[in-house]
């Protein structure tokens, strides 16, 4: 081989080489435009210009690089769209930072990561990894400046996390797209409230919307159904100012995400290849009992109950008028001035949504005998349950105020314990004992009776109207035989103890 030919060939494989690890980078040197993407290593996810819907504006965004329908899971330019134009450019700029710019209108920068390096390194690449996030890197310390899991739009994907961090001073939050034409920030967000016992809220502005309850060790106590994982392993860090929830997929093979829908909604949905599409495996609000506070102070939400609402045991409609029309927003208020100390106790309620946590006390060192005896010790304490579900049931959340947002599931695992007075003690132990008993046995008697009556009554009146019928046959044919059979019939239903009651028609 001359020279020149191993010259040439040093050259070609120079360049496919710097085109096979750079597919997933952008550098100085190299930028993008529309029409261009930018695919991850492992072929999972790519970067590039895109149009939503049925929009014209282009934006720059990330999606599932190998399915059929295309999926953004993140948008950089969400509020600042290039109009109707294809001259989008994403480069790094002068101070290493990756810029979106219209070189169609005078190349104004339209999108930052807007990061300052204080370094006198300002040589940067960025790089779209297979885990769905782009990561800003200072070239030669491989420091990360910045990354777009710091970023959310409307999707939690495998890796990213939802929470805060006061060290980093990062909130991590979900925000809806205004439509499905276009991802400004809509009027949803998804995001933690720390306070009591951390918890997890959709708003709608600033009013909630719909809570996910306190995570309880296997998943968060508004979701049962995360209790019971098939694809996926949710966990929730809460140390050194950190509180955040994070999860992984037991195989990676599979597409998994989370996306806040423009109507507020919370939906779970999975790719599924055999029929091309997005499959639902859970949402929230899922009716109308996950509502935030839809049954007011001290009431609770049951699927069961045609009038949707209940007050606690103990608590009566703060307003019957307006509860017997199905307004129960006001809630429920103490039957009694309750006195403390003076035989209290407390009932439980089974498969419970616990009460919104944000006054609430967490000690995850006592078990559930020391949390009774801690709550009945303090006047102020309306509530207490497990902390944990793990192990069979660990730690103590105590409540201090309104016991607000309540709802029973089907298919729940955590009980609450709620504080009523000795009368309502009374009344529980004497719906349980014998008269409890002989309550419930005289009701199902008279249930069967009742029901026995009424079977007996159909009866005899399809009987009768068949043998009249049958008698009108005859007494064509043989008019005295007829008539003899028809009195006789009638004589003998007609004359039983009871039938006289009946008429049919």
């Amino acid at each position: 081989m001359d020279t020149e030919e191993w010259s040439m060939n040093a050259f070609i494989f120079f360049l496919l080489f710097q085109f096979c690890t750079s597919i997933d980078t952008i550098m100085p040197t190299k930028f993008i435009t529309d029409g261009d993407i930018l695919v991850s290593t492992g072929e999972k996810f790519a970067l590039g210009f895109f149009s939503p819907g049925s929009s014209r504006d282009r934006y720059l965004g990330i999606w599932y690089n190998k399915i059929s329908e295309q999926t953004p899971v993140w948008v950089a330019n969400r509020e600042t769209p290039l109009k109707n134009s294809n001259g989008g450019v994403v480069t790094i700029n002068g101070d290493g930072n990756l810029v979106v710019f219209d070189r169609n209108q005078n190349s104004t920068v339209l999108w930052s990561t807007n990061v300052t390096n204080h370094h006198n390194d300002k040589d940067s690449i960025a790089k779209l990894l297979d885990s769905g996030n782009l990561v800003l890197i200072e070239a030669h310390s491989q420091r990360v400046l910045w990354q777009s899991f710091d970023y959310p739009a409307d999707t939690f994907i495998p890796g990213m996390t939802l929470g805060q961090s006061k060290k980093m001073g990062m909130r991590w939050l979900l925000t809806s797209w205004k439509s499905r034409n276009d991802p400004a920030r809509g009027n949803y967000w998804y995001a933690l409230d720390p306070r009591g016992s951390p918890q997890f809220f959709v708003y709608k502005g600033l009013t909630p919307y719909w809570r996910s309850g306190p995570w309880i060790g296997k998943g968060l106590n508004g979701l049962p159904e995360m209790a019971r994982p098939l694809v996926s392993n949710v966990s929730l860090v809460n140390h050194d100012g950190e509180v955040y929830i994070t999860y992984s997929l037991f195989n990676d093979s599979i597409l998994s995400r989370i996306i806040l829908d423009e109507t507020g909604s919370l939906h779970v949905l999975i790719w599924i290849k055999a029929i091309n599409r997005w499959n639902s495996f859970g949402r929230a609000p899922r009716d109308r009992c996950d509502d935030y506070g839809h049954c007011g102070p001290y009431g609770r939400c049951t699927t069961n109950d045609v009038m949707e609402c209940e007050c606690l045991p103990g608590f009566e409609p703060k307003s019957l008028r307006d509860w017997n029309l199905r307004d129960w927003s006001a809630g429920c208020v103490r039957k009694r001035v309750q006195e403390c100390g003076k035989g209290e106790g407390f009932l439980k309620l089974s498969r419970e949504k616990v009460p919104d946590t944000l006054i609430s006390l967490v000690d995850n060192s006592l078990n559930l005998k020391e949390c009774k005896k801690k709550c009945l010790s303090n006047c102020s304490c309306k509530a207490y349950t497990n902390s944990d579900f793990n192990g069979g049931g660990i730690g103590c959340i105590t409540w201090y105020g309104e016991l607000m947002d309540i709802r029973e599931f089907i298919n729940g695992e955590q009980d609450l314990y709620v504080r009523v007075d000795s009368i309502e003690i009374a009344n529980a132990r004497k719906s349980k004992g014998f008269l409890g008993k002989k309550r419930n046995l005289a009701i199902l008697v008279v249930a069967i009776v009742v029901g026995l009556f009424l079977l007996v009554s159909s009866g005899y009146c399809l009987l009768k109207k068949m043998i009249k019928k049958k008698g009108v046959t005859e007494n064509q044919r043989n008019p005295d035989m007829s008539l003899f059979n028809l009195a006789t019939s009638a004589t003998s239903f007609g004359d039983s103890p009871g039938m006289g009651l009946l008429e049919c028609r």
